[in-house]
C-alpha cells in the first residue's frame, strides 16, 4: 500500500477508525504479540466479509476513540485495555463466529529464551 502524503493517511485512517465504531455494532480487541505478517494475512482472508481488522500504533488508536466519545461514551471503557501490540476486530456477525475464526488462526508463542550464566572454571 502505498501512503502517499503522511499527513492525508493519518487523517484517511482517523475517517476510517470513525467509519468503523459507527458502522459496526460490536468488536474485539485482540493481541498480537508475535504474529508473523503470514498469520497476519490468514487471518484477514479468514475473516473476509465477517469482519475488518484495525491495527495501528496505539497513540493514533486512542486518540481517535477519545474524538469518538461525544458520541459514544461507553468507549472510555476501551481506553485502558489499548496497550501493547493490540488490533480491533470489528463485525456486524454473531460475536462466536468470529472468536471462533481468531481462534483457528491462533498460534502458540515461540518459547522465550532462557539464558543461565556460564562459569568457567580454571
Amino acid at each position: 500500500m502505498v501512503k502517499g502524503d503522511r499527513a492525508e493517511w493519518i487523517a484517511n485512517y482517523f475517517l476510517n477508525i470513525q467509519r468503523l465504531l459507527e458502522e459496526y455494532p460490536r468488536f474485539f480487541i485482540v493481541g498480537a504479540d508475535n504474529d508473523r505478517s503470514k498469520q497476519m494475512q490468514q487471518i484477514r482472508v479468514s475473516l473476509r466479509g465477517i469482519a475488518e481488522i484495525l491495527m495501528g500504533k496505539n497513540t493514533k488508536m486512542n486518540k481517535a476513540i477519545r474524538g469518538q466519545l461525544s458520541n459514544n461514551p461507553h468507549l472510555e471503557k476501551l481506553l485502558p485495555h489499548i496497550k501493547g501490540n493490540v488490533g480491533l476486530v470489528f463485525s456486524k456477525e454473531d460475536p462466536v463466529l468470529v472468536r471462533d475464526k481468531l481462534l483457528e488462526n491462533k498460534v502458540a508463542a515461540p518459547p522465550e529464551l532462557e539464558l543461565l550464566p556460564l562459569v568457567m572454571s580454571s
